[in-house]
């Protein structure tokens, strides 16, 4: 590798770095302790230098450092480079990639934004639910998505794993209040399986936020009651309920094609 772009080499896997590390991977919300989180491998990593969002640090196995294939090496101000049977052992990931980025976890400073369209998370706890809808949100035109408490972590491993990039295109609020939320003063769509309108026939504001309840419970009653309206999706092949990162993809569609009519 290039002098270039200089490197720290670490083999002990008592580092503290390497610890932190560790716990990243090992521990969904060790993020909010060490103020980073951790992204792997190709995708990840080009997704956010693609929406300008720079590593604090990069962190290669020695393999992959010296590797021609390794064109991240000037992307983060400072970077690792770990023993390759040390870097190896630290994921959970059966085939965890040679390289990634710690980056610096937004501030969240603004706290929810007014004006943007929205995706509401009630005690989503899936990490795959939420990883989809995030993608959904993205693609969809939803720049904001509100984690309330008891959802799962939007920043850990499995949710940026799931999102497949779509974080770095939106604005996420973790923890978040039912009363934060009806703050926004946009409509309240809230997904039901047994009651409002057929989604198929509905009109749908914009901007405006979408409700998405928790697998086994659903929605908050206190969100329900704070709906401007009630949303079915017509199921003609008589399952009980949508899994809700379907729901929500098909959700969010849906007013991103009535907003193109």
């Amino acid at each position: 590798m290039s002098q270039d772009h200089p490197a720290v080499f670490i083999q002990s896997r008592d580092n503290a770095l390497v610890k932190d590390l560790r716990r990243l991977m090992e521990d969904g919300a060790a993020y909010r302790k060490q103020g980073r989180y951790w992204i792997e491998g190709d995708h990840l990593c080009r997704a956010a230098l693609a929406r300008g969002v720079k590593p604090a640090i990069g962190v290669f196995s020695e393999q992959f450092w010296q590797s021609p294939d390794n064109v991240y090496a000037r992307e983060a101000g400072k970077n690792i480079v770990i023993d390759t049977a040390l870097f190896a052992s630290l994921s959970p990931l059966p085939s965890p990639a040679p390289f990634g980025f710690l980056m610096d976890l937004p501030v969240q400073q603004a706290g929810i934004q007014s004006g943007l369209a929205a995706v509401v998370l009630d005690r989503v706890q899936d990490a795959g639910n939420v990883g989809s809808i995030l993608r959904s949100a993205s693609a969809f035109g939803f720049g904001q998505v509100i984690a309330l408490k008891g959802s799962a972590a939007l920043w850990s491993g499995k949710v940026l794993r799931a999102g497949m990039g779509a974080h770095f295109a939106l604005h996420l609020v973790e923890n978040a209040s039912v009363d934060e939320v009806l703050a926004l003063q946009q409509p309240l769509l809230v997904t039901s399986s047994h009651q409002g309108d057929w989604l198929h026939r509905a009109q749908l504001p914009w901007p405006c936020t979408w409700v998405m309840g928790h697998e086994g419970q659903g929605v908050s009653e206190a969100l329900q009651a704070a709906a401007s309206q009630h949303i079915r999706i017509t199921q003609p092949g008589g399952e009980e309920s949508l899994n809700v990162g379907a729901a929500a993809a098909i959700c969010l569609h849906a007013s991103a094609a009535a907003l193109a009519v």
